[in-house]
């Protein structure tokens, strides 16, 4: 098992790294792609993956994902609403096929998976966005590892001892320092070729940070949702991790706050 996940895992890295440098449309497409699959997984815990409330979900992502490259929409409420509507329109005109919580789902679908996964994306199309993009995965994956060593090694006292027994508090700490440290590093290889000063790249660390705290919210998120519905994992994807809501949870978290946070203090 753990050299299947490992061996997956090594796998994605090296995809992600793929795709994140050629960035363009190749990234926009396969972050759509993903999103896709994520909403997949998600609507199946509530029976509608091939239902309509989950069609109408996926049409939502595919229509928020053009408004990035073609900006559709002068407000983005319009967009907000319309599928709210879209949705209500589902329920009403099908009643009584699905219940209140299905639809809901569908909707939460949309902005959990697609539209927040889709920073991604957006990071990488930033002015400097081809150095930026990696704190995501910093403050997430580095984050994960980095608390997982030092629960491994020193972790005494339980942060969601209901939610997620294994994570401890010390854990938390050292997947927050780990993520900073690992950003630290990496601001200051690469500061000359980014262009930025000292001070940014402690400003890099800082918001790493936040994001890994932010991180940890995802992927307990993702526990939480899992718990509810008495699933162990959202899919079968990626050997020995799950599918690719299990590998990105936090990520997903992470993506727009990185986004926000670096388009408003570093760039």
């Amino acid at each position: 098992m753990f050299k299947t996940r490992l061996f997956s895992g090594i796998l994605l890295v090296i995809a992600a790294l793929g795709l994140i440098i050629t960035g363009g449309d190749l990234l926009f497409i396969s972050t759509l792609l993903i999103s896709y699959i994520g909403m997949f997984e998600l609507y199946r815990i509530f029976h509608i993956e091939k239902e309509l409330p989950g069609i109408a979900g996926y049409l939502g992502a595919t229509v928020y994902y053009c408004h990035l490259r073609f900006s559709l929409f002068s407000d983005l409420m319009m967009f907000v609403l319309g599928l709210l509507i879209l949705l209500m329109f589902v329920y009403v005109f099908t009643y009584p096929k699905y219940r209140t919580e299905q639809l809901l789902a569908a909707y939460f679908g949309v902005f959990y998976v697609a539209v927040m996964l889709s920073y991604v994306y957006q990071t990488r199309m930033l002015q400097t966005g081809a150095y930026i993009v990696w704190l995501i995965f910093l403050c997430s994956w580095g984050c994960d590892t980095c608390a997982y060593c030092v629960g491994v090694l020193i972790g005494r006292h339980k942060m969601s001892p209901k939610l997620s027994p294994k994570k401890s508090v010390e854990g938390a700490v050292g997947g927050v320092l780990g993520a900073a440290l690992l950003t630290l590093i990496y601001g200051m290889i690469g500061r000359e070729a980014m262009g930025l000063e000292t001070v940014h790249v402690y400003l890099m660390a800082g918001i790493s940070a936040i994001g890994a705290l932010i991180s940890m919210v995802g992927d307990l998120t993702a526990s939480a949702i899992k718990r509810n519905y008495d699933i162990k994992d959202y899919g079968t994807l990626i050997p020995g991790h799950g599918g690719i809501l299990d590998r990105f949870d936090s990520v997903i978290f992470t993506a727009p706050i990185i986004y926000f946070l670096a388009a408003n203090f570093i760039l």
